[in-house]
């Protein structure tokens, strides 16, 4: 296992950007200190060699200009909160409206843009770059000063770990994840439309035309939102809910929230490559990457479904919604999660 610090760039203020390089078994991983953000991961296939899965960009200036989340860490909540305000145990909070009339992983100057403080470590099977962000009460009117810590990691067994921890003086909203985006054919590669998906949910959160949840938890059983056998992305894409031309919704993960079990497995033929997913969320968000197009990456212009997500996370507006899992961190309440990503070739 190996793992080098070096410097990415600096910002317009002078500041360092830092870029962790971390190998161990057949992978390798790249991690910023700009918004805590995946750069790349490099895996075998069956074709041979290490190839990248993740889409990214050339260089810092590119993650600087980025208006897609591009393998970020959102916060402080990820995902979406309808109108931009919420109440929490009496104080009413107004947040920052960068969509709309909604908020949108935190808003515009969320934690996806911010440099966090970061140190490498290596600890029993793995080797782990450790984001901490400190965030003040009203910070893009959110209420508490919050302590973000987010490590990220690979061990020996082949896997990209993920925790999250927050905590914070007063009730606060807090849903932490990652926003990297997935092509297991390879960065550049054909859209991921023929990738075979398997999700362990069985039903999603139905949304609005504001891609806001209703409220209602519909089951996935025989319609277009039903991955639990596993088909292919591109299937029944063109009927996805709402008129749009892809996913972008919660599913909700079998099993019990917080304890780590399957979320979902996808594979992808031409390469062998198969990655599953673990988390203790209740939710993910599968997003195949409809707002993509035009977007410039390390090896071009990229296109709708160029790379999808699967962000494990609280449901959105669970603000809102005292029916929804509460993702509520304050006095006495420490907000933990986990995710694992795991890889096989065939």
């Amino acid at each position: 296992m190996k793992i080098t610090r070096s410097r990415f760039g600096l910002l317009a203020d002078g500041r360092e950007v830092f870029l962790y390089v971390l190998k161990a078994g057949d992978l390798r991983l790249c991690l910023s200190s700009l918004g805590a953000s995946w750069t790349s991961l490099r895996v075998p296939s069956s074709r041979g060699g290490r190839g990248e899965v993740l889409l990214g960009y050339g260089g810092l200036e590119g993650y600087l200009a980025d208006t897609a989340f591009m393998g970020a860490t959102p916060g402080r909540f990820a995902n979406r909160i309808a109108g931009s305000r919420f109440t929490i145990e009496g104080r009413e909070c107004v947040t920052d409206a960068n969509e709309g009339r909604n908020t949108l992983h935190g808003g515009r100057a969320g934690f996806s843009g911010r440099l966090w403080k970061s140190e490498a470590y290596e600890e029993g099977d793995g080797i782990f770059v450790r984001f901490e962000l400190k965030s003040g009460d009203g910070d893009c009117g959110f209420p508490g000063n919050l302590r973000a810590r987010v490590t990220y990691g690979l061990t020996k067994a082949g896997e990209v770990t993920a925790f999250y921890r927050a905590k914070c003086d007063e009730p606060t909203p807090v849903n932490l994840t990652n926003h990297a985006y997935f092509n297991l054919a390879g960065d550049g590669g054909p859209p991921i439309t023929g990738h075979a998906l398997a999700l362990n949910c069985s039903s999603y959160l139905e949304v609005d035309a504001e891609a806001i949840p209703t409220g209602r938890l519909l089951p996935v059983k025989g319609g277009a939102f039903d991955f639990r056998e596993g088909k292919e992305i591109g299937r029944d894409l063109t009927e996805a809910e709402g008129g749009l031309t892809g996913y972008d919704h919660c599913f909700t993960v079998d099993g019990d929230p917080g304890r780590l079990r399957p979320c979902a497995a996808v594979s992808e033929e031409s390469s062998g490559r198969t990655m599953r997913v673990f988390t203790t969320q209740p939710g993910v968000q599968f997003y195949t990457g409809d707002k993509l197009g035009g977007i410039k990456g390390r090896n071009g212009v990229y296109s709708r479904h160029s790379g999808f997500c699967l962000e494990t996370q609280h449901f959105p507006d669970a603000p809102n919604r005292p029916d929804f899992p509460q993702a509520v961190c304050g006095p006495g309440r420490v907000y933990e999660e986990r995710a694992v990503f795991s890889f096989e070739i065939a």
